[in-house]
């Protein structure tokens, strides 16, 4: 793994979070009326993500497939906790969870031919087959839509970010596998908190109100343009891409952040559920804080790979 860029990187996030603390903290003494408990509680949580994240960027970029493969493990596990279930479907959870160290494994040993099979093919006919096996027909398309869903959206998906750091690239960068990581993930995040700082400055025009009421055209294109702009800024640091690249991989970003929150938040809204879980105080739970990069992380991990790999 390449330090430098990597860990400038990381000071960058350490410096925005102490941003972030003494904005909160000023805020609540200049306005006591108002609560900012909830506010306080996200940039808590965002500390310990920091924290995490820096302690495995520095172990190297086995650590970081091996984390990545865990992050997956309890989005899926919390994912399991929200969809109904019936109790013969349980007896074919266990396979479910085999499959995440074997995908992760495929990803560490850089197999990319079983890597991108091994889910949406044979985990695919294995789980519809042991589902069989329970001599349950009655609501079989329900459980094995949900869990073969589920698994694509919680391990499949997020499992391309580990495959970045083993990527073989036709151009070297002086960050590596780690920095295209870096990237996704930030301008990821960065992506969801520009589109609702944009949407709350300037949000007059609903998307789809239905589903994302809060969602306006004024944030999403205000946090598009932000993206992009930043995706130039930060690509010679963190990628191979030259300026129209870089503005590409932005947009992509953007927009399929944006498609990745809406599609979780429907999936909440089916379920009647406000948040995934609690596991991130003010935060929610994992699916709540990766609902985009379950749309980003596969979509950016085949932009690179077609143009660069």
């Amino acid at each position: 793994m390449a330090l430098a860029p990597i860990w400038l990187g990381m000071a960058g996030l350490w410096v925005l979070l102490g941003v972030a603390g003494v904005a909160v903290f000023v805020l609540a003494r200049a306005n006591p009326e108002k609560d900012y408990t909830e506010l306080a509680s996200r940039t808590r949580t965002w500390v310990w993500i920091i924290l995490a994240l820096t302690s495995v960027m520095a172990m190297g970029d086995k650590a970081a497939i091996i984390f990545i493969g865990f992050i997956s493990f309890l989005a899926f596990k919390e994912y399991l906790t929200l969809v109904p279930n019936r109790a013969a479907d349980r007896r074919v959870f266990f396979w479910a969870y085999i499959a995440i160290p074997i995908q992760f494994w495929w990803v560490y040993a850089g197999y990319y031919g079983f890597f991108t099979i091994f889910i949406p093919v044979y985990v695919f006919t294995f789980i519809a087959f042991r589902l069989l096996l329970t001599g349950r027909t009655d609501g079989f398309i329900r459980a094995a839509g949900t869990l073969q869903w589920g698994l694509i959206l919680t391990v499949y998906n997020l499992s391309h970010l580990g495959f970045l750091f083993v990527l073989p690239l036709s151009q070297s960068t002086q960050a590596g596998g780690a920095g295209l990581f870096f990237y996704v993930v930030f301008l990821t995040q960065f992506n969801d908190v520009a589109q609702y700082i944009w949407g709350k400055l300037f949000g007059r025009h609903k998307i789809i109100p239905l589903v994302s009421p809060g969602k306006t055209w004024e944030g999403f294109l205000g946090g598009l343009v932000t993206t992009v702009a930043l995706s130039i800024v930060l690509a010679g640091l963190f990628t191979p891409f030259d300026v129209y690249f870089a503005a590409a991989s932005g947009a992509l970003i953007g927009v399929l952040g944006f498609v990745g929150d809406i599609t979780v938040s429907a999936i909440k809204r089916d379920l009647g559920v406000k948040d995934s879980g609690r596991f991130l105080p003010g935060h929610g739970g994992i699916l709540d804080r990766l609902d985009s990069l379950t749309f980003t992380a596969p979509l950016f991990f085949h932009f690179v790979r077609y143009f660069y790999g």
